[in-house]
């Protein structure tokens, strides 16, 4: 297993790896029409185009070697709050589900956040989503939770999540 930093050049297949997990992950907490609407503004090339220009915000593409695919992306941003990264995104293919792909991306995640200097991870993640267990299994806790107005008349309805990088003894 490998992540490989993502350029504009993948954002087509940044866009089929959200679309493929999305349509598993989502399909029964969200409808089809919010789950387009979403796809269609948080994975327009547009907006993956202006994250990638900025410094601060990165995207891994997560290649499985043995088979030469790649299982999902992750897509963090440090420094978005003091001393605080947030992991915006991180979805694996179905198939790569269970085989300790997601916990290779988070440490990864941790390792990266750590060195650049920030202390706190923070995501969110729809209350009725699975993958809040696989949050928690990983050191995350909730510390609060919202409803937010994403447009066209849809909500988002998360438990924000944290995690606290401990500093290393000098």
């Amino acid at each position: 297993m490998k992540l490989i930093k993502a350029t504009e050049k993948d954002i087509p297949l940044i866009q089929d790896l959200a679309r493929r997990s999305w349509e598993n992950a989502y399909a029964e907490i969200l409808s089809g029409e919010q789950m387009e609407y979403m796809l269609s503004t948080m994975y327009s090339a547009e907006e993956i185009a202006a994250h990638l220009q900025q410094p601060h915000y990165h995207y891994y593409l997560i290649k499985n070697e043995s088979s030469d695919s790649y299982d999902g992306f992750i897509g963090y941003e440090n420094g978005y709050e003091e001393k605080t990264t947030k992991l915006h995104r991180i979805y694996l293919v179905p198939e790569s589900k269970g085989k300790g792909v997601g916990k290779y991306a988070i440490t990864f995640l941790k390792e990266k956040v750590s060195a650049y200097g920030d202390r706190r991870i923070i995501l969110n993640v729809n209350k009725y989503n699975p993958a809040g267990s696989f949050y928690k299994s990983q050191g995350f806790s909730i510390y609060d939770e919202g409803v937010f107005d994403i447009g066209n008349g849809f909500v988002m309805d998360d438990y924000l999540m944290e995690f606290h990088i401990e500093k290393q003894a000098e």
